[in-house]
């Protein structure tokens, strides 16, 4: 997100409220969340576990690609306790013919938003990587610590603490924490921030586009049994400009996960899984 690019001829002038109480928002990581242990885990590695869960989510990143759902994006600002801004869409996701993502708008009202202006990048997060996804791919982009195990809600949980170990110029990453349920070894919560930041610092730099981004917290949830799918995203932080600190909140909610009519098979490093868009196979009895 970024202040409003001002005009040499405008008249407008950004000021930013900042109240005690905005200036307190956090983006709280540890709701619903136990003790953390950090002894090592029991009966296998911690790297056996990054290779199960980051294997597991290169099926999972296949299988979302075969299911609709819709998106419901609520980005605000705020003075204090008060909403002064927002922006608010709701998309519906499907695919065409060829597999590739279609995204509807059904519902967008004006938006009220003036401290900040929603940026490509903000809408490149919002569709790609606040559901982060860690696949073996990916892997070899990041420092991955492991942490410990963590009961979360009523899930055992493995915990990592992820970084980039070097971010590339154009790139975006994530850094921050996920939690890994230790029975599918798939992601079921995400907290953290996609960087890097754009910041404009010096007397040179002063018509140079911040571009901040808050921290944030992804929930999933376990669909058809097998697939742990984002269902909650929320942001509330307080994003530090040149020109004063704004609260933000975000709220992204997916829902109404339902199978397409893609023929595929879904196959990853000699797991094959069957096709998402279609009823599972039974098995007779005899």
């Amino acid at each position: 997100m970024k202040f409003p690019r001002i005009g040499r001829n405008s008249a407008l002038v950004c000021i930013v409220m900042s109240a005690p109480l905005a200036l307190s928002a956090q983006t709280n990581c540890d709701e619903g969340a136990g003790t953390l242990n950090s002894a090592p885990p029991q009966g296998i590695t911690t790297q056996q576990v990054i290779e199960k869960f980051a294997a597991r989510e290169a099926i999972f990143r296949q299988a979302r690609n075969n299911y609709t759902y819709t998106q419901d994006v609520t980005v605000q600002t705020l003075d204090g306790n008060t909403v002064d801004g927002e922006f608010r869409q709701v998309w519906d996701i499907t695919y065409d013919d060829k597999g590739g993502r279609v995204e509807n708008v059904t519902f967008a009202p004006q938006s009220s938003l003036q401290r900040v202006t929603m940026t490509k990048e903000d809408f490149d997060d919002i569709r790609n990587r606040l559901p982060f996804v860690l696949t073996t791919e990916d892997l070899p982009q990041y420092d991955v610590l492991y942490a410990g195990a963590q009961h979360v809600d009523d899930i055992d949980t493995y915990v990592f603490d992820l970084a980039p170990k070097r971010i590339e110029k154009g790139q975006r990453y994530f850094q921050g924490r996920v939690w890994v349920d230790n029975r599918d070894f798939q992601i079921v919560k995400t907290c953290g921030k996609n960087v890097p930041d754009i910041h404009a610092e010096g007397k040179k730099k002063k018509n140079v586009d911040e571009n901040l981004t808050p921290s944030f917290v992804t929930y999933r949830e376990q669909i058809d049994g097998e697939y742990w799918f984002p269902t909650y995203t929320r942001a509330d932080d307080v994003l530090h400009f040149r020109n004063g600190d704004i609260h933000i909140r975000e709220i992204i909610k997916y829902a109404n996960y339902k199978r397409f009519g893609a023929k595929t098979r879904i196959i990853f490093k000699g797991e094959v899984k069957d096709d998402p868009s279609q009823p599972p196979a039974t098995t007779k009895k005899p």
